[in-house]
């Protein structure tokens, strides 16, 4: 039963009392599995370029870029990293005060190899006047975990994963928002310019755009390119309420609905509203060092290179077809290259 604060709540979201009670019929009655007709392999769905059809397309590519066209890297980080912590949430809450899970040893171990050690460490140097060496050497392994996840510490618990140093370099550690920049820039400009869209939760959005601020400088001398950074939120009417075992809705402890965000899939409204000719849409946390970049790029780019292929195809059939000047024969040709390019 839906109470008039209930009522309320749904509509600052902007999600009907009947879209409510959807949801926890679904959870009720369970979704259908996906039909599927086989895997894809080479020549069912997936394409096998030989070196020099590699070659060609980066080329495509290049020279579609050459056009002035504007490119967006679009890049949902609204996921928060609590999740990627459970085990360090649960070593600070347990009785004991040493590592003694597996995982738990291996962290420690091997701390030092994490991007954040350096600014971890330099933290707690300045608030207990010791660093995680000797901390640990103490057995004060508990100090460590907590500067990490704690809000006045790193607040690795609560930041979203765009915002936490991922990876090592000599110059400094980056954050995948950071690495997504980097990303832009070597494969992503067009007329001098980097278009980068992330889409952020609400209660992070302003400490986001401060270190975007921060760091786009730096990388702008850095690539000679301009980037044009753009943000916005996943919708509140994407929400998912949660439910109880018996499929009541789960309330919080002031008795409000209690809503998750929706999956990556709720994003598409967002991408909807982006205006570009090509999009490449990348998680944020899908991102690798500089020594694996030359893959990713040569393989976006010939990604790239297959698309605006197709669609300057396409592009030509349509016109053909809307002159009205055809024959047998190129309708036939018409025919296999749809289901040949674009079905199969």
């Amino acid at each position: 039963m839906l109470t008039e604060k209930d009522l309320k709540q749904l509509a600052a979201k902007g999600i009907t009392a009947e879209k409510l009670e959807q949801q926890l019929e679904e959870f009720k009655t369970g979704f259908p599995f996906l039909k599927l007709e086989g895997p894809a392999a080479i020549g069912n769905g997936i394409l096998a370029p030989t070196a020099d059809e590699v070659k060609e397309y980066v080329k495509v590519w290049n020279d579609y870029k050459a056009e002035g066209r504007k490119i967006v890297k679009f890049v949902p980080a609204s996921g928060a990293a609590s999740r990627m912590f459970k085990d360090m949430f649960s070593f600070v809450d347990a009785e004991y005060d040493i590592p003694t899970t597996d995982f738990e040893k291996k962290y420690f171990d091997n701390i030092e190899k994490f991007a954040f050690y350096d600014a971890l460490d330099a933290l707690l140097k300045q608030q207990k006047g010791k660093g995680i060496k000797e901390l640990i050497a103490e057995g004060d392994y508990k100090s460590v975990a907590k500067g990490m996840l704690d809000a006045d510490g790193l607040n690795y618990g609560q930041l979203p994963k765009g915002m936490l140093l991922f990876h090592k370099y000599e110059a400094g550690a980056r954050t995948p928002m950071e690495e997504h920049l980097v990303e832009g820039a070597l494969y992503a400009v067009s007329a001098g310019e980097a278009n980068v869209h992330f889409t952020v939760s609400l209660e992070h959005m302003g400490f986001f755009k401060q270190k975007v601020a921060e760091k786009v400088e730096g990388y702008e001398k850095k690539f000679g390119v301009k980037f044009d950074i753009s943000f916005s939120e996943q919708k509140p009417s994407t929400d998912t309420v949660a439910a109880n075992p018996d499929n009541t809705p789960f309330r919080n402890s002031d008795g409000s609905l209690l809503f998750r965000p929706g999956g990556h899939g709720a994003l598409i409204e967002n991408l909807n509203e982006i205006s570009a000719d090509v999009i490449f849409v990348k998680n944020i946390d899908n991102v690798v060092p500089d020594r694996l970049k030359p893959e990713t790029v040569e393989w976006k780019q010939v990604i790239a290179g297959v698309l605006v292929s197709l669609q300057k195809k396409v592009f030509e059939y349509l016109e053909l077809l809307d002159s009205g000047k055809y024959n047998h024969e190129q309708l036939v040709e018409i025919a296999r290259f749809v289901k040949r390019e674009l079905w199969d």
